[in-house]
């Protein structure tokens, strides 16, 4: 583990902020972000612990969410209803796509803005914003505002768990550490946000 971990560390940043992009991508898209651990992903970025990789990494997942993110939100404004009743959209579930689509009547954009701190919603709510036929200016205009909050949230999160990796032992590995007390950390935030959703939206 400590091996690959360094090897992962010695990369370009440009290089690893290209594929935290494309990971960020992938985990925008529905069906596909339930087995892309994008998470996982900006705290490993994090725990390389260059100086620079903060800034790389915020703006690296904002790219990326925001081209997987326009496109789902274009093939639900072009394909929403034929989604729905695919064979995809029987993987995805009716009960997930009634639930984005109330979500959404009721919160609006704010609800675009909350969708990255909700596993699962915040790949198919841009796909229900398509097919509710949102304008694009403030789909993308709430998408950027959350992507950035969210990025920024996990940044500050593996940089404090990077922080408590140097304070143990030499052998524990600091890029481990990062994701782990990341997770642990993001994982109380994540909670509280979907109790503030539920209670926003009367949605679970």
């Amino acid at each position: 583990m400590a091996d690959w971990t360094a090897q992962v560390g010695e990369l370009p940043t440009t290089l690893l902020m290209g594929v935290l992009g494309v990971v960020m991508l992938f985990d925008a898209v529905p069906l596909l972000g339930v087995l892309v651990p994008g998470d996982v992903a900006v705290l490993a970025a994090v725990g390389v612990g260059r100086p620079a990789t903060g800034a790389a990494t915020v703006a690296a997942v904002v790219a990326g969410c925001l081209a997987g993110w326009s496109l789902s939100f274009l093939a639900g404004r072009r394909y929403g209803d034929r989604l729905r009743h695919s064979r995809v959209g029987g993987w995805i579930g009716e009960p997930r796509w009634a639930a984005a689509e109330a979500i959404l009547r009721r919160g609006g954009g704010r609800m675009v803005l909350v969708a990255p701190f909700l596993p699962v919603f915040n790949a198919l709510l841009p796909l229900a914003a398509g097919g509710l036929r949102m304008s694009y200016g403030r789909f993308l205009a709430c998408a950027t505002a959350g992507a950035a909050a969210w990025s920024g949230l996990y940044v500050l999160l593996g940089t404090l768990s990077r922080s408590l990796a140097g304070l143990l032992p030499g052998s524990a590995s600091p890029m481990v550490v990062t994701m782990a007390v990341g997770l642990l950390l993001a994982g109380v935030v994540l909670l509280g946000a979907r109790r503030r959703l539920r209670a926003l939206t009367g949605v679970s």
